[in-house]
């Protein structure tokens, strides 16, 4: 887990200058495809599936050691052609994870939360599973494990094989010629991310195209069919927690509301999407029918609660920068319960401020749930987690940082009440 950390705080300051380059070009260009609220859910989205991600909150089914150790086939040393071939291994088991996440209802779950945003940039990217707590990839890795490809190759390259599809989530690149035949590109996931007829459930490879060509799900992006990007049941909310178990809720009352037995287990491995039919006459869920008229979601918010928005969303970004920092020195001190007292603060710092984007009026509760933790923290540890070594007034600061959010959460909560209805936007 430290090392992980220690690859994030880098790769948090890299992908946040490239999403500020993004949106000064979309200005500049005068073809903007940021706003304000959707990039805000995106950026924290991206922190929950960091923090979720580098506190190991997963049951592992089977890890990929013990696969090597039990069916490799031949010995593999640290070469060249072994880093190859490792990379290969993991695009593949990538493409056939991607297609179970599209076609199979449980497992959509985990990654409807990257296709939510109505929006296609690179902050959009960022938008990563909190919900995937069942690991099951090192099943896909079994071509690796059988040529013996050491674990340490495949640890160093998982998470290079993950970065390097974050360029790709773009507008302002075109079609590149020769390379669209070879690896992924923006027009390429640009269909991926849309929900066009034409284009759901297309384009599932990760780096290399070649396998939607060969499995049949490659799809070319067509100068009449633009994409229109979303989920075909929208998300309504800002709140990327939320976002992250909302289709698994809906699983959850179908089993429960339909008088099949039957339906009640096979709800969960039905293709995505599949309902009872006694419970989807009685509870119709509203699906768009065409996309090229349907109301995206916005909520009215103020210039000043945008500009709030984006102040929390930076002193979280730095709160995990600082984490990953110290990350050792926190376990040597206080062992995982304190990673764990800090990923709790973060998340709900997180569920606050973009629930007060949605608007919702109990937002005022989270945001207490997290002063007291906070203070907590400061005055139980006589420490911020060891900001004090690092900065003399660490302590005194994030007191005043805990105490200013509540205090603008009961402002933007019930004094701007101006701004509480949600507003459409056609396209």
């Amino acid at each position: 887990m430290e090392a992980y950390a220690n690859a994030l705080l880098y790769a948090i300051p890299f992908f946040s200058i490239l999403v500020i380059v993004e949106i000064a070009y979309g200005y500049f260009v005068k073809n903007q495809t940021h706003n304000v609220n959707d990039t805000v859910s995106s950026i924290s989205s991206g922190l929950t599936s960091i923090i979720k991600d580098s506190l190991g909150l997963a049951v592992i089914l089977i890890s990929y050691p013990f696969l090597v150790e039990n069916l490799a086939l031949f010995n593999v040393s640290e070469t060249w052609y072994a880093y190859l071939l490792a990379f290969i291994a993991i695009d593949f088991a990538s493409y056939w994870n991607h297609r179970l996440s599209h076609k199979i209802n449980f497992f959509w779950n985990q990654h409807v939360i990257h296709h939510s945003s109505e929006e296609f940039n690179l902050a959009c990217a960022l938008r990563q599973s909190i919900s995937n707590i069942l690991g099951y990839f090192p099943l896909l890795l079994i071509p690796a494990a059988l040529i013996g490809i050491p674990f340490k190759i495949i640890a160093i390259l998982s998470p290079i094989h993950l970065f390097a599809q974050f360029w790709y989530h773009t507008k302002h690149i075109g079609k590149l010629g020769f390379l669209e035949y070879i690896i992924v590109t923006p027009s390429q996931h640009r269909v991926h991310h849309a929900i066009n007829p034409e284009y759901i459930d297309k384009n599932l490879a990760a780096v290399f195209c070649v396998w939607d060509r060969i499995f049949g799900t490659f799809q070319e992006e067509l100068d009449e069919v633009p994409p229109v990007f979303g989920v075909l049941k929208p998300a309504a909310t800002w709140n990327p927690i939320l976002i992250n178990f909302q289709h698994l809720w809906r699983l959850i009352k179908d089993a429960w509301r339909t008088n099949s037995y039957y339906d009640k287990l096979r709800i969960w491995f039905m293709p995505t999407g599949w309902r009872p039919k006694d419970v989807s006459k009685k509870y119709p869920v509203t699906i768009i029918e065409n996309v090229y008229q349907f109301e995206k979601y916005n909520t009215e918010t103020s210039i000043s609660l945008q500009i709030w928005s984006i102040i929390q969303m930076i002193i979280t970004i730095f709160l995990m920068l600082f984490l990953f920092y110290n990350f050792g020195n926190i376990l040597e001190t206080g062992g995982f319960p304190m990673i764990l007292l800090y990923g709790a603060i973060v998340f709900i710092g997180i569920y606050s401020y973009t629930s007060l984007l949605d608007t919702y009026k109990y937002t005022i509760v989270f945001e207490l749930v997290k002063l007291t933790l906070g203070l907590f923290a400061i005055l139980f540890f006589k420490d911020w987690f060891g900001l004090n070594s690092y900065f003399y007034y660490g302590n005194m600061v994030m007191g005043m940082y805990f105490v200013a959010s509540f205090l603008a959460t009961i402002y933007f909560s019930f004094v701007e009440r101006k701004f509480v209805t949600s507003k459409a936007i056609t396209i």
